[in-house]
């Protein structure tokens, strides 16, 4: 059971940190309660300079820093003094015969590895050096500890320790209990950073080689209002707020950044030099995308696929957001917004609706080659992303016909849309414009048939199209069905052990086909 009595006074602090946030008002603030300090190397420096009177580690070990700097905190004198057990007479003992003083409260954080990792072309050896070794020893000495000691790892707490010990007279043991908590917390997210980074760097084949064992520490993010359905609870971690910015409106949901995730994933299959393109989602599946010289241009052509789908879904763009987008957007309920960045007068516009959500994204600051990973029961499932689009590059036309250079150009659109539309994904498309979306069904020629009638009953016509498969046609009749409906060209991986059927039956329609070679199943 865990400890229970209510309060540990705290006589005497050991201060080591690197981020110095806070430090001089938390020395000050101890000071004042006759909390003796003890701090390291620059901590010490700092608290000096604030007029603090602060005994050195140096001095209570009576050993000097060395190997410059790597060994100063390990030592009994601060050891013994976090993890001894004061109730136990064998522990007093030890500290009496060793001259030991008892540490109560232990204040560090750690070398900013991962900040310095994140630095474009940082050296190996400079990596190296920023591997904390004494600080993750005395988090967690304290930690373990926590019966008798206060552990301090961020800034964040430090008012609220501050305010206990003046209001109380030490801190409790829930108080104690729950920084412990974070502690080990902080140093199981920090080893997992280290592993991850010396993974990638001694990996000889980066691309191929998985951990042998997987550590996710990933700090929380948000606590959400809860999961896919209300009865589930949620939070977000890791990063992605780091490189998605929200502008306006209430916070995401867990669906939200469903959402906005898929949304991220398509749109940056498209290179915004290129030309604009904007895509609609719904239920993290695109159900309209359009190419244009301006935003404007490129979603109404996203809209005409599917206009019954838009209302509540997410709208994205590989450019800003200008005035004339965000008027036509504004004409319907949209959940969420998302764009490099926002035009002044769209923003002003877009904010007057209090439930819009808007999202600016930095493409600069999205890993795309970072492993996917999925939940199943008593594992995780690793991926690398499915992150290829440029697969007709190295196509290869399977038929008589050729593509012309308009089909090509239509065929390249396809299938930079076909992979992120749920499996079995078939899609009929213009140069700059999706017309017919058949997602998520159980074979491929439904997939066709459903595309087909959905486009029928919008009033999209599939005249003269191309189609793109997301994988390969088992039997002829899927794409028999799509020449019927008015395609004239068709995308898709190939590999199948029917493979000569299809390709004749394309012959025979006189259709030019192209093989890929790459599947983009989404499940």
């Amino acid at each position: 059971m865990p400890p229970t009595e209510t309060l540990r006074p705290v006589a005497r602090a050991l201060l080591s940190v690197s981020d110095k946030t806070g430090l001089v008002e938390l020395g000050r603030g101890l000071a004042a309660l006759d909390v003796e300090l003890v701090a390291s190397g620059g901590t010490a420096t700092v608290l000096r300079e604030a007029g603090l009177e602060v005994v050195d580690v140096a001095d209570l070990t009576q050993s000097p820093e060395m190997l410059g700097g790597r060994v100063k905190t390990l030592h009994p004198m601060v050891h013994g003094g976090i993890l001894a057990r004061r109730d136990r007479a064998e522990d007093r003992a030890d500290l009496e015969a060793n001259g030991i003083g008892t540490i109560d409260l232990v204040v560090v954080n750690l070398y900013p590895f991962e900040e310095t990792v994140a630095q474009p072309g940082v050296a190996y050896a400079d990596a190296i050096e920023k591997i904390d070794i004494g600080g993750p020893s005395m988090v967690r000495s304290a930690a373990k500890n926590h019966e008798y000691v206060g552990v301090l790892s961020s800034p964040d707490d430090y008012a609220t320790v501050l305010s206990e010990l003046r209001e109380q007279g030490g801190l409790s043991a829930a108080t104690r209990r729950r920084l412990a908590l974070k502690a080990f917390r902080s140093t199981a997210s920090y080893d997992a950073a280290i592993q991850q980074w010396l993974g990638e760097e001694l990996a000889e084949d980066r691309e191929q080689v998985f951990p042998a064992t997987f550590i996710a520490g990933l700090p929380k993010a948000a606590d959400l209002r809860y999961g896919e359905n209300p009865h589930q609870a949620a939070a977000l971690y890791g990063g992605f707020l780091d490189a998605v910015e929200q502008l306006h409106g209430k916070a995401l949901s867990y669906n939200n950044l469903i959402d906005v995730q898929a949304a991220l994933g398509m749109i940056l299959d498209f290179d915004p030099a290129d030309r604009t393109t904007v895509g609609i989602l719904k239920h993290n599946t695109p159900c309209g995308v359009g190419a244009g010289d301006s935003p404007l241009e490129a979603y109404r052509r996203a809209f005409q696929t599917d206009p019954d789908s838009p209302f509540g879904g997410v709208i994205v763009s590989n450019r800003a957001f200008d005035r004339a987008l965000a008027e036509e957007v504004d004409q319907i309920f949209t959940e969420v917004l998302v764009a490099p960045s926002f035009d002044a007068e769209a923003l002003d516009l877009l904010r007057q609706k209090k439930n819009r959500r808007l999202l600016a994204f930095d493409p600069a600051r999205i890993n795309r080659v970072e492993h996917e990973w999925r939940r199943v029961y008593g594992g995780v499932l690793l991926q690398q992303p499915d992150s290829s689009v440029q697969e007709l590059d190295g196509a290869k036309v399977v038929t008589k016909a050729q593509p012309s250079d308009e089909q090509r150009v239509a065929l390249d659109f396809a299938w930079r849309v076909v992979k992120h539309i749920k499996s079995n994904a078939i899609l009929f498309a213009a140069a700059d414009r999706t017309l017919g979306v058949g997602g998520g069904a159980t074979s491929r020629v439904d997939a066709v048939h459903n595309a087909v009638a959905k486009a029928a009953r919008v009033g999209v016509s599939l005249e003269g199209s191309v189609l793109a498969s997301d994988a390969f046609f088992p039997f002829p009749d899927g794409l028999e069905a799509a020449v019927e409906a008015g395609a004239q060209a068709i995308i898709q991986p190939g590999g199948s052990n029917r493979d000569e059927l299809v390709v004749e039956a394309a012959d025979r329609l006189g259709v030019p086909m192209i093989f890929t070679g790459v599947r983009h199943f989404r499940h």
